[in-house]
């Protein structure tokens, strides 16, 4: 893969001049994009720039690094690595919570009920996006994978109440499965916890995370879940102490495979092994482990944006510990 490396987001500003354009006619649909739902509504780069005010560091007034900041970094940086041909082309998809309310001054007494839309103020606290470089495509087990970077922002992780500061971001690359907009996400394709000053260094932090990411080896441990599989008792031993997980003593719980998911997502995944059309239990009970990934990472769907991230590499890592204690016979306190 050739790899164009630029320097300044300021010095792209001419070859980028329809950066704006293109991310507008990336336009989400629903059904194909849903990445995340809990809690969550989509939006876009036109309605956050046009609609949404700018959130500042409270002591001095300076702005923080907002959503468009970070989406548009991203579009220099897929540029910089993958090409410039392909954000002409690409899907983008943004899912925003947690709304920040306010009023102009001027309707300060006004009921809330009777204020005009150029009187309310808003932005959204917390924000996730993904972006597909749609050249780059795999199949695994008939199913279509597209490469996909992302991001989340949220606001509340960082200290805004103070002059101005870094800023925390969780930047991604991985792979999205298109039968079920499901997320595959390794740990060599995340930083949970990039903090910068300014959108050159989190442009240069994402250029960095694409550079080193190994999609291939990420494709091979993927495919490999195909090769192993658990029985319906063994499904239902991992789905049991999923449950205990969270109550077991601190000591122990540190040298188990962590599991980050909630008991209603233990649920979720519970009902799907039963009935998802696509990664459901064969007529024997067994079920392959790429298959019970899914489960998993569909299950995180639910999850709210500031964690969403952060589990789904954990569903990764819980399914490769299974597939490794199969592997070679080794203990694993989940299908103990």
């Amino acid at each position: 893969m050739e790899t164009i490396i630029i320097n300044s987001i300021a010095d792209t500003a001419t070859e980028s001049e329809n950066l704006e354009s293109i991310i507008g006619l990336a336009a989400s649909e629903e059904n194909k994009n849903n990445f995340i739902q809990a809690n969550t509504i989509f939006s876009s780069v036109d309605e956050i720039k046009n609609n949404h005010i700018i959130p500042v560091f409270t002591k001095d007034n300076e702005p923080v690094i907002n959503h468009t900041d970070f989406v548009e970094a991203a579009y220099l940086a897929v540029d910089a690595v993958f090409g410039k041909d392909q954000t002409s082309s690409t899907d983008l998809s943004i899912k925003v919570s947690h709304p920040v309310k306010g009023r102009i001054p001027e309707a300060k007494l006004k009921p809330a009920n009777l204020l005009q839309e150029n009187e309310k103020t808003l932005y959204y606290e917390r924000m996730a996006f993904m972006l597909e470089i749609p050249t780059i495509r795999e199949t695994i087990n008939n199913q279509d994978l597209c490469l996909t970077v992302g991001g989340v922002k949220a606001y509340n992780l960082d200290n805004i109440n103070t002059k101005r500061s870094e800023q925390q971001f969780k930047i991604f690359i991985g792979f999205k499965n298109f039968v079920c907009t499901n997320l595959c996400i390794s740990t060599d394709g995340y930083k949970g916890t990039v903090k910068v000053m300014d959108t050159q260094a989190l442009y240069l932090a994402m250029v960095e995370l694409f550079q080193k990411y190994n999609a291939q080896l990420h494709l091979n441990n993927l495919r490999n879940l195909l090769l192993y599989s658990l029985t319906e008792h063994q499904f239902a031993q991992v789905i049991g102490k999923a449950r205990l997980y969270q109550y077991l003593p601190t000591e122990f719980k540190r040298k188990v495979p962590a599991f980050k998911l909630l008991d209603s997502q233990v649920n979720a995944i519970a009902d799907h092994y039963y009935h998802d059309k696509h990664f459901r239990k064969n007529e024997n009970g067994s079920i392959n482990l790429w298959n019970m990934y899914n489960l998993l990472t569909g299950a995180n769907k639910s999850s709210y944006i500031d964690s969403f991230i952060d589990r789904s590499v954990n569903c990764f890592d819980f399914t490769n510990s299974i597939a490794s204690a199969l592997e070679h016979h080794s203990d694993n306190w989940f299908l103990n």
